[in-house]
Formats: C-alpha cells, structure tokens, sequence
C-alpha cells in the first residue's frame, strides 16, 4: 500500500514539476529578453509569436501542450494504476496547476490552454479534435486568440459529455469543468479588453521592448 500511494504521489508531483517548465520565459531568455516584459506581458505562444515570430511560437506552443500530454500519458506508469481515469486526471490537473503556478517562477505562471489542450488530448481526443476546430474557426474569425481560448474553456465540458468521454465517475469531465472555469477566471482582463476593443489581434507584431499592457501570463 505504501509503495502504491508513493507512486501516485511521485506521479503528480513530476506532472506538477513537467508542467511548472516555464517555455516560453526560458526561450525568451536564450533569445536574451525576459518575455514578461515584451509585448503583452504574456508567457504563451501568442505573445513569443508577435514578439519572437512564428517558429518560436509554434515551438513554444508545442512544448507546453506536450507537457499535458505527457503528463497524463507517461507519469501515471509510475503508479500501479495507468490506466485508472482518475490517476490520469490527477496528473493531469497537476501540469496545468504547474503551468499556472510555476514554481520555477515564484509561481507566477501562464492561463494553462495550450497545457489543458494536451491534457485533455490524452485523455478525451475525439472532444479535443472538435474544440481545437472550433478554437481555429473562431480565432480566424475574430482575430482574437483569447476569445478562441474561452470558447473553448466553454465547449470543452460539453464535447466531452455530449461525446460519451466524460471518463470513470465522469472524473475527465469534472476536469474539464474545473479548468474551464480556471481558463475562464484567468481571462477576465482580455474579456474586458474584447468589450472595449484594446484586445491584441492574432498577425499584430510587438516589438521586442514594447511595454506591456498587463493582464496575467498565458
């Protein structure tokens, strides 16, 4: 019993140190500039895209939904339970905490969409495939990166049990249900920067020195 409940710990506390990497602050730093300073203060891919460009933001974004994804589908093989939905949920609330709450950062971190989506594409793939698309249909749209994310903060709980992947005592869609809800609180400040029309566009560049206009990491 003991070695089982030490490797249910082992594993969320690795998922809280995979997901606590702070990728697009240390890629800013080999870039030489602390990207909490650049542009919208962001941590996210989208704020390294107009700061850094394209190939840093893509990179950045697949870093951090890799490290949900791996989360939920390598550390739980450190319990006796990798199967157990609730094992997999706890890891994966563990890396999207770390991603929030980086300890590597005073735990100061970033929104955890881009950690959540890899989350949830371990573990609700067809729900996630959906919520991506509806993501790059409103993104395209809008030209608001953030309206995507609270779209699909929103969307995802209902996907999820629409499509019969809610998980053992629907722990995957309480997931879904608390870090939507997180996504959504994390965003409050670019709800009100939609209302009143001062929210970045997606193709809008920042300058490398430009000040930010605040409102939390990404």
């Amino acid at each position: 019993m003991l070695n089982q409940t030490l490797g249910v710990v082992l594993a969320i506390v690795g998922s809280y140190i995979l997901g606590s990497i702070p990728t697009g602050y240390w890629y800013g730093r080999l870039r030489g500039i602390d990207i909490r300073k650049q542009g919208s203060g962001n941590l996210g891919a989208t704020n390294v895209l107009r700061v850094l460009g394209k190939t840093a933001g893509v990179l950045v974004l697949s870093v951090d939904v890799a490290k949900g994804f791996l989360a939920v589908a390598l550390l739980p093989h450190l319990t006796p339970f990798p199967g157990l939905d609730y094992v997999r949920v706890a890891c994966g609330l563990a890396a999207v905490l770390g991603h929030t709450y980086t300890l590597f950062l005073q735990f100061k971190g970033g929104k955890g969409v881009a950690t959540t989506y890899g989350v949830l594409l371990a573990l609700a793939p067809v729900s996630t495939i959906l919520v991506f698309l509806a993501f790059v249909a409103v993104v395209a749209f809008s030209k608001y990166v953030s309206l995507g994310s609270l779209v699909s903060a929103v969307l995802f709980p209902i996907f999820i049990w629409l499509l019969g992947e809610s998980g053992q005592g629907f722990s995957i869609l309480f997931l879904a249900l608390v870090v939507g809800t997180a996504v959504v609180a994390k965003h409050r400040s670019n709800i009100r920067r939609i209302l009143d029309g001062t929210e970045n566009r997606l193709g809008k560049s920042a300058a490398p020195g430009e000040k930010p206009k605040g409102g939390g990491q990404a």
